[in-house]
């Protein structure tokens, strides 16, 4: 049997608890619509955000055009409020287009071409769907008579009510309205007094009485509707014959109002909740940036980055595992529909998928006469089915034997992982995630326990398994501490330690890969920016080849133009041609004109051979100078600078070095004091050689020598960095030195 689509949406809605969010969604829109825009999403996502930037008021509610359009399409005669629909859709049209907005709403709206014909139907309409009667004569006259008529009944009914006769029948003064008749509310008896038909009973045994008095001013009144419901008909008649030549024009207000309708609900829902209108990216990945799910109040946001095929939530009880598993199917599903959610729109990164599954609930119950476990199996082989899904497993080992279970689900997860899935799973048991947590493609997220005060932190650490705190969270709702206590006695300290040797041991493995990472990375970007180098010297040593050889062939055309004038006996030719070969070659520099010096009294100046001081200087032409005690005046166009330059001390300074055979220090078996002498030598003889990255063995043993090296190397000015050394080179026994 096929399911409908909207039944697989409506529960997978029901279990991502998403039910109340996209209830509120769905008030926003004008008219009933699907959760999916038909379309280009990526069209209809600017349509949404180009909408975003403009304020507008909401359009009104319309009801569908099926009925509508039929009749049409029949040259049926539609009734006013029919008519009135349509009238509604084009006048919002006509609003926005009045606007003259820019950018792709602006051109949307141009595309409106509303005709004469219609706007000849529109002025009929009053804003709130009522006919102008005014516009028609006649109905004008007709409307004032039934004015008039019912004034006289309300006379009439009111001669009645001042009566002598009939006040002591009277119940009330009032005039009644009941089944659209006036009457009166007498008690019983009244017939001695008053002629008229009853019409209703009061809850008090009174009687409502239509008076005799008025039946010709009514029967007046029903006469003068039916001439107003004829000119009505008419009018509808004619009205929807034009509209049946604007067929066209209809549908495609319908079509657009549609699409329209689908933008300004996303557009004032979100703005009314202040949430953000994200729309799913062309790949698989998932990137969570202070998410709320919608279900939840004051609430941690979530931060994950899902980025790989596999994640495994492991760690404590209600500690928010499930509700995170439902947050990020939830954030798959608002995304592709383009649902406002609340999230940093910035640093979050949503993929799309084409069928978003969950397995959430326990598929046992007495009417499906099926087992927990084998309901599970039923439901991931319904899973097989698909490609290029995002699925969520809640609490994936539930109803068997975890270890069992965790070798099947292994195998399973690798063949679901082959046919393009993309799989979010939660249990607390560790034998799954820790088979699993060795591979590149699985990320693994521990929820947090706040160990001091015994309750989940609902916050999320990556890249390591979590504990259960099953005893915890049994003591934290009321387990007696007696029980908790023979129960952590029967489970035994080994099976404890084993436990925290598997999360240890997983989280040591993932760094180290990490670490393994970043490297490879870092070489690669070295052997790139090498190869680069490499390419660009080779680029611009062919440039300047290209350059020299072309100069060469243009000045050996030039000399030989010359060659052949001269062999012509051509002096002017010669010339000519020798002045061309000179301007290709590089042009001389030209010498700089020297500055004309400038003196003062008190500088030092040579004269000829004579150096001696400026006294005097007149009109900066002639001054006068002392040499040796005796004063001669001359031009100081003659003179020129002089400084004593004072000896420079000579250092003459020999460093005699050992030479070291390797770039390597062992400091094995020496304690601290012994080992940061040797280590401070070896440094410096590293220096004086020019080295500028070493390595230093110091072994790991009880770590005294170890963090002896260390506050060392902190403490050294020319130590630029240091980090332990790769596995092959000594690991967390050695450092790799930078100076």
């Amino acid at each position: 049997m096929r399911v409908n689509k909207n039944s697989k949406v409506d529960t997978l809605i029901n279990q991502l608890d998403l039910n109340e969010h996209i209830s509120s969604f769905k008030q926003f829109f004008s008219r009933e619509n699907s959760l999916f825009i038909e379309g280009d999403q990526e069209l209809h996502y600017r349509y949404i955000k180009a909408l975003d930037t403009i304020e507008f008021k909401a359009p009104p509610k319309i009801s569908d055009f099926s009925t509508i359009k039929l009749h049409l399409k029949k040259h049926g005669i539609l009734n006013f409020e029919q008519i009135f629909e349509i009238i509604k859709v084009v006048r919002y049209f006509r609003y926005f287009k009045s606007r003259e907005l820019d950018g792709i709403i602006g051109e949307w709206m141009s595309k409106f071409i509303i005709e004469e014909k219609f706007n000849e139907i529109d002025k009929y309409f009053t804003h709130d769907g009522k006919f102008e009667e005014n516009l028609d004569e006649t109905l004008f006259g007709l409307g004032a008579r039934v004015k008039e008529h019912k004034a006289n009944i309300s006379a009439s009914i009111k001669r009645l009510t001042s009566s002598s006769k009939l006040s002591s029948y009277l119940i009330d003064t009032q005039i009644h309205l009941l089944n659209d008749e006036e009457c009166v509310l007498v008690r019983g008896g009244f017939n001695h007094v008053l002629r008229g038909a009853v019409i209703g009973r009061s809850s008090s045994g009174g009687f409502f009485v239509a008076p005799d008095s008025i039946l010709k001013s009514k029967e007046q009144i029903r006469y003068i509707n039916q001439e107003r419901e004829a000119i009505f008909y008419r009018y509808a008649k004619e009205f929807s014959s034009k509209l049946s030549d604007l067929q066209l024009f209809i549908s495609f207000c319908d079509k657009e109002f549609t699409k329209f309708d689908n933008y300004q609900a996303r557009v004032l829902f979100a703005r009314s909740s202040n949430l953000q209108i994200v729309k799913s990216k062309k790949n698989s990945k998932i990137i969570l940036y202070d998410f709320i799910h919608p279900a939840l109040q004051n609430a941690k946001p979530i931060n994950v980055d899902f980025s790989k095929n596999i994640l495994i939530i492991t760690g404590v009880n209600a500690g928010g595992k499930t509700m995170l598993l439902k947050s990020i199917l939830a954030s798959a599903f608002m995304a592709k529909y383009i649902i406002p959610m609340r999230l940093n729109e910035s640093k979050s990164h949503i993929g799309n998928f084409k069928n978003i599954l969950s397995i959430i609930d326990d598929p046992q119950n007495v009417k499906n006469d099926i087992s927990t476990f084998a309901g599970r199996m039923l439901e991931f082989s319904n899973i097989f089915k698909y490609k290029s899904a995002l699925v969520g497993v809640d609490e994936i080992e539930l109803g068997t034997d975890s270890d069992e279970a965790a070798a099947l689900y292994k195998v399973m997860l690798d063949n679901l992982v082959l046919k393009g899935q993309k799989i979010i799973v939660t249990t607390h048991h560790k034998r799954l995630a820790a088979l699993m947590a060795d591979r590149d493609d699985v990320e693994l997220m521990a929820a947090i326990y706040d160990e001091v005060n015994r309750v989940p932190t609902y916050e999320f650490m990556h890249g390591i398994i979590g504990k259960s705190y099953a005893f915890e969270t049994a003591s934290r709702y009321g387990i007696s501490n007696n029980i908790v206590s023979e129960a952590k006695n029967i489970y035994g300290d080994n099976s404890e330690k084993l436990s925290l040797l598997i999360e240890r041991g997983s989280q040591l493995e993932r760094e180290l890969k990490q670490k393994h990472k970043k490297v490879n990375e870092k070489l690669d970007e070295l052997n790139t920016k090498e190869l680069e180098l490499k390419n660009q010297k080779e680029r611009l040593y062919q440039e300047l080849q290209e350059q020299k050889n072309a100069l060469k062939n243009s000045y050996d055309i030039a000399i030989n133009e010359a060659k052949s004038a001269a062999r012509a006996g051509d002096t002017k030719a010669i010339h000519r041609a020798m002045n061309k070969a000179n301007k290709k070659l590089p042009p001389d520099k030209k010498e700089t004109k020297l500055k004309q010096a400038t003196f003062k009294i008190g500088d030092s100046v040579k004269y000829h051979s004579q150096k001696g001081i400026i006294v005097s200087i007149k009109d900066k032409k002639d001054a006068t100078i002392e040499i040796d005690g005796m004063r001669i005046r001359i031009k100081t166009s003659q003179l020129k600078h002089t400084k004593i330059i004072k000896q420079k001390p000579k250092t003459d300074v020999k460093i005699n070095v050992e030479k070291r055979a390797g770039l390597k220090c062992d400091l094995h078996g020496m304690r601290a004091n012994e080992a940061t002498e040797v280590l401070d030598k070896f440094l410096s003889d590293a220096l004086l050689n020019g080295w500028d990255e070493v390595i230093i063995y110091h072994g790991i043993g009880t770590g005294k020598l170890s963090y002896a090296v260390k506050n060392f190397l902190i403490a050294h000015p020319r130590v630029q960095k240091f980090d332990d050394a790769p596995q092959h080179l000594g690991g967390f026994g050695a450092k790799i030195v930078s100076l």
